[in-house]
C-alpha cells in the first residue's frame, strides 16, 4: 500500500471551486460517518460503486488524527468500510481503529462493512470487544449468483463463511447486520427464509446505484448499468419480504444524500449530481469547513432511519 510520511501527505486536488455548498447556512453535525480507508477489495462485485482507483491508505496516526476531529465536532458513530477494510495489513490497521474509536474515544458506536472472506476468528479475540455492529455483505442465498455477481473468490463458499461470521459474532458478543443490494441477479429471490434463521439485528437492502465514475461511465472501473432495477421491481422485492422484521429498505433516492461517506484522503463526498465529488480534507481544513461540501441531507438521513440503537450496550441482544 502507498504510504507517505507524516506531515508530508499529498492528497490529489479536487473540484471544490466548482462545488456548491448545501442550501442551508445551519452547522451540520457529523453524527454518523462512513469511512472508506481503502479502495482495495478482493472481490470484483460488478455493481461496486467505491472501487479501487487508488491503493491509498493514511498512515495510522493521521487516521488517528482525523477520527478525533470527528468526535470534536459530534461524532458518535463511525462505520469502517471500503474496498474490503480487512484487506489491509491483515485486518490489524482495522482493529487498531476500532479500537482507538472505542476506548479511547468512546465512541457509543462502531461498526464495520466488510464482505465477511477475510475476517478471522483471532480478529474477534483481539478487538471483539471494541466492535458494536459488523455488517456482512450478502446478495444472494444462492451460491452460482453471488459468482456472477462477483461476490466470491475461487472456490471458497461465500455462505458458508457468512454462516461462519455469523457464529463468531455470537460468541463474542457483536451485533450482526446483513447488506444486500437488489439487482437484475437476485431480484426475483425470496430471502425470508435465510434471513430469518441467521436473525441479523439489521439487514439493510439497496437498490443498484449507479455513481459516475465508479461503476458508470467513461472512467470507470466497473460498468453497472445491467445491474440496474426499476423502483418497481425494487418495490415487489420490499412488498415480497415485508415479514421480515429487520428489513430496512434504501432506495437510490434515500442513497445518494443521506450518507457522510469520508474517502481514503478523508474528503467527504458530495453524491448528489450522481457522482462523486470530494471536498478538501478535513485533516487540512478541518471539519466544520469540509462538511459544507459534504452534500449531506440530515432530514433524509433521519428518514432513511440512520439513527437508531447503535451501541450495543443499547440493543439488549440474548447472545
Amino acid at each position: 500500500m502507498q504510504q507517505t510520511p507524516l506531515g508530508s501527505i499529498s492528497r490529489p486536488k479536487t473540484r471544490i471551486q466548482e462545488q456548491k455548498r448545501g442550501s442551508s447556512t445551519q452547522l451540520t453535525t457529523p453524527s454518523s460517518v462512513n469511512y472508506h480507508f481503502t479502495r482495495q477489495c478482493n472481490y470484483k462485485c460488478g455493481f461496486c460503486f467505491h472501487t479501487a482507483k487508488t491503493s491509498f491508505v493514511l498512515p495510522i496516526e493521521e487516521a488517528k488524527r482525523g477520527l478525533r476531529l470527528l468526535k470534536d465536532a459530534g461524532m458518535e458513530k463511525v462505520n469502517f468500510s471500503g474496498g474490503e477494510p480487512f484487506l489491509h495489513e491483515r485486518g490489524n490497521f482495522l482493529g487498531e481503529l476500532v479500537r482507538f474509536c472505542k476506548q479511547e474515544l468512546q465512541l457509543p458506536s462502531v461498526s464495520i462493512v466488510s464482505n465477511g472472506s477475510l475476517i478471522r476468528e483471532t480478529w474477534f479475540q483481539k478487538y471483539g470487544d471494541y466492535l458494536d455492529i459488523l455488517a456482512v455483505s450478502c446478495d444472494s442465498f444462492d451460491e452460482n449468483t453471488n459468482k456472477v455477481i462477483g461476490r466470491g473468490q475461487g472456490q471458497k463458499s461465500h455462505l458458508d463463511k457468512l454462516h461462519k461470521v455469523r457464529n463468531w459474532c455470537r460468541e463474542y458478543k457483536v451485533a450482526f447486520k446483513i447488506n444486500s443490494v437488489i439487482n437484475t441477479y437476485n431480484v426475483d429471490e425470496d430471502m425470508t427464509e435465510q434471513i430469518s434463521a441467521l436473525n441479523p439485528v439489521r439487514w439493510k437492502v439497496f437498490q443498484c446505484l449507479l455513481i459516475e465514475g465508479e461503476n458508470a461511465g467513461e472512467d470507470s472501473l466497473r460498468e453497472a448499468e445491467k445491474f440496474v432495477i426499476s423502483d418497481q421491481q425494487f418495490q415487489d422485492f420490499l412488498d415480497r419480504h415485508q415479514n421480515v422484521k429487520c428489513l430496512v429498505p434504501e432506495s437510490n433516492q434515500k442513497m445518494r444524500d443521506s450518507y457522510l461517506i469520508l474517502d481514503e484522503y478523508m474528503r467527504f463526498l458530495d453524491c448528489r449530481e450522481g457522482r462523486k465529488d470530494p471536498s478538501k480534507s478535513i485533516l487540512d481544513v478541518g471539519v466544520k469547513e469540509a462538511i459544507t461540501f459534504s452534500g449531506f441531507d440530515e432530514k433524509m438521513f433521519l428518514i432513511r432511519g440512520g439513527k437508531y440503537v447503535w451501541s450495543k450496550a443499547d440493543m439488549k441482544l440474548e447472545w
